[in-house]
């Protein structure tokens, strides 16, 4: 039977095998492809990597393909030891793995710090945690016989790679010394829930049932939609919407993506197209469509006016519950809050491709745990994803490095009090002030901190 089409433009299940070594996926037909080549239908692209220079002095890197992965390694001339492994975020469906390091700065300052650092492709593409924290940790493995095993291994990344960060803290309990995710999706499958809500709620409010979205979805059904709400028009970054839904579908938007906060007006209006654009139709495993985790089966939408949306709402099982559920190393697995190990986490505050609710939802899980005392959240006053300039992130960084090595627990944003969240002057403390004064990316949609 053809699968339906989902709503979600995207972005295997573990097999334990009898020494309890997880592996990637072998080749159509029992072939095997040996472990310094891409696997079928892959290539690699990974041209040289110039070295960075280190204290006036040329860094050493290496460059290779090491289970089905690509990956890059640089090492400082005065190496102090320690390694940090960097997770890239989504790269898309295309069938070339590249390999980069990491961004915002950090390169450099790892470098200038004396830590290595090592970066891999992930075996496939894809929303494919699983293929990233197999590479990442393969790679960290293989480190140790390219260079010599490291005294301590920290794992930082970005996007789908804060998910693989997230989880590998908890795929490889001890292994990693910490951990900083940055604009993670720390609440594993709620993001798609997140999506959902979205398209759903927007038909609820419009009265157009469009779930699950024909071909004619996006060029079609969308623009009514945004016309029955009154929000066709609305320009990035405004504040004011006249039609009473068009009101109603941001609120709930805001709720659902964190709560009542600074900007959260604005950033509505800066993603609300997209988040439309994330209805065409996909099909294939978790990693190609992601959405077939999704559900709203008992979600409560707040305010419920004008419109009862609870009453009127399309209510939609997962597709995939076995994936969605699963304890195991899937796809898109899940992070159930127990990292072992200290993290830093950065997230901004008007990010709505992956919404600050991530933090709250991945803080809930470790409360839970009781593993609060290793966790550190910091809000950032930015809309755009993964919007961090270099002091921002150098600064988590630095901590999380101090913290590990026997320093005091660093200050973070209290993200469990939503009157605290709500406050004018809430991301202020870790936010870049540089950065602001000259208006860089979206800054501007935050009034100014006191």
């Amino acid at each position: 039977m053809q699968r339906r089409p989902r709503t979600f433009l995207v972005l295997l299940t573990g097999l334990v095998l009898a020494l309890g070594v997880l592996a990637p996926p072998a080749a159509a037909g029992g072939e095997r492809t040996p472990g310094d080549q891409p696997l079928p239908g892959y290539t690699i692209v990974n041209p040289p990597l110039p070295p960075a220079i280190v204290h006036g002095r040329a860094a050493r890197v290496l460059q290779g393909v090491h289970r089905h992965a690509a990956y890059a390694i640089e090492v400082p001339p005065k190496w102090n030891g320690e390694l940090v492994m960097y997770a890239h975020g989504y790269a898309g469906q295309g069938k070339v793995l590249t390999v980069g390091p990491p961004p915002f700065g950090l390169r450099q300052r790892l470098l200038d710090q004396g830590y290595a650092w090592a970066a891999s492709s992930y075996y496939a593409n894809g929303y494919d945690v699983r293929a990233g924290v197999l590479s990442t940790h393969d790679l960290a493995l293989r480190f140790g016989g390219l260079v010599r095993k490291p005294r301590r291994t920290f794992i930082i990344g970005a996007s789908m790679g804060g998910h693989v960060t997230g989880r590998s803290l908890e795929q490889y309990p001890r292994f990693y010394a910490g951990g900083l995710p940055m604009c993670g999706v720390m609440g594993d499958s709620s993001l798609f829930d997140f999506f959902l809500d979205y398209h759903l709620v927007a038909q609820g409010l419009a009265g157009i049932r469009a779930y699950p979205p024909g071909r004619d979805y996006l060029p079609v059904t969308v623009p009514k939609i945004q016309r029955a709400l009154g929000i066709d028009t609305l320009p990035p970054g405004a504040t004011d919407i006249a039609s009473p839904l068009g009101r109603q579908l941001r609120d709930i938007t805001v709720n659902r993506s964190g709560g009542r906060r600074p900007g959260a007006d604005r950033s509505f209006s800066y993603w609300k197209d997209f988040l439309f654009s994330q209805g065409a139709p996909a099909e294939g495993t978790v990693a190609e469509d992601p959405g077939q985790l999704a559900t709203n089966l008992r979600t409560r939408y707040t305010p419920n006016a004008p419109v009862d949306i609870n009453r009127v709402v399309q209510r939609v099982r997962p597709e995939n519950p076995r994936a969605r559920y699963s304890p195991r190393l899937t796809q898109s697995p899940q992070i159930s809050g127990v990292p072992k190990a200290p993290v830093v986490s950065l997230h901004n505050l008007g990010d709505l491709f992956v919404p600050f609710s991530m933090e709250r939802a991945y803080l809930a899980d470790v409360t839970r745990h009781g593993q609060s005392r290793l966790l550190v959240q910091r809000a950032i006053r930015s809309t755009q994803h993964c919007e961090f300039s270099a002091a921002e992130a150098g600064a988590a960084w630095d901590d999380l490095s101090r913290w590990v090595h026997g320093g005091p627990r660093p200050a973070g944003d209290d993200l469990r009090d939503s009157k605290a969240i709500a406050h004018a002057d809430y991301g202020c403390r870790f936010s870049d002030r540089n950065a602001y004064a000259a208006g860089t990316g979206t800054r501007r949609l935050y009034a100014p901190c006191p």
